[in-house]
């Protein structure tokens, strides 16, 4: 039988590495713009450099204007985002009447075979705060080429999604199913901490 040796013994041989407790650091974020939804998350609002969904059963349920007040503040400070193959050309005043630079908003036509390539692209660059994109039937490991591309590119990239699928795992630091019946949010997933139990109710949407 082999020798017992006390943990505490073992422990202060030098030729044992112990490794350094460390604090896991803060997610850096922007402000959604809307208390509520701020209040909810774990890091007070969007995360910087990743990936959020954004899970809808149609189209024209506020989506938009959630977005909003983000993108008004990133382009009144000059900062440039790119829009990629939305499925309607947004409306220039309604945006504009939000607060939204559009001299900073770059819309990028793009087929369905080609926007999640351009997504990519766009999340990639370095030389954008945020991009919205809507990549249809994206698997786990299209949508983990995006969360990479925003990770490098130091962008907040939104992508819009069908509601059924959040039936499968994404590895977006954020998701948000946005509900119709009655209108409100659902985190269901907000890496780095727990997502709130509770909906979040929102307003009827507006025109964007």
């Amino acid at each position: 039988m082999g020798q017992v040796v006390a943990l505490d013994a073992l422990l202060s041989d030098p030729r044992v590495w112990r490794g350094q407790p460390t604090t896991a650091l803060p997610m850096p974020t922007q402000p959604t713009g809307h208390a509520a939804l701020d209040a909810a998350l774990p890091w007070g609002g969007w995360p910087e450099a990743a990936l959020t969904e954004l899970l809808l059963p149609a189209d024209g349920l506020g989506e938009l204007r959630l977005l909003l007040p983000t993108l008004a503040r990133l382009t009144q400070s000059g900062h440039d985002i790119a829009i990629v193959a939305p499925p309607y050309l947004p409306y220039p005043a309604g945006w504009r009447q939000a607060g939204v630079d559009f001299a900073h908003v770059h819309l990028v036509d793009a087929s369905a075979r080609d926007a999640l390539w351009a997504s990519e692209q766009c999340l990639r660059a370095g030389c954008l705060s945020a991009v919205l994109c809507w990549p249809q039937q994206a698997d786990d490991r299209a949508l983990r080429r995006l969360q990479v591309a925003a990770d490098t590119g130091r962008v907040m990239g939104f992508a819009f999604r069908d509601a059924r699928a959040a039936r499968n795992p994404s590895p977006a630091a954020l998701r948000i199913a946005i509900d119709s019946t009655p209108p409100q949010l659902r985190v269901l997933k907000c890496r780095g901490g727990l997502a709130p139990v509770r909906p979040i109710p929102i307003h009827a949407p507006a025109a964007a």
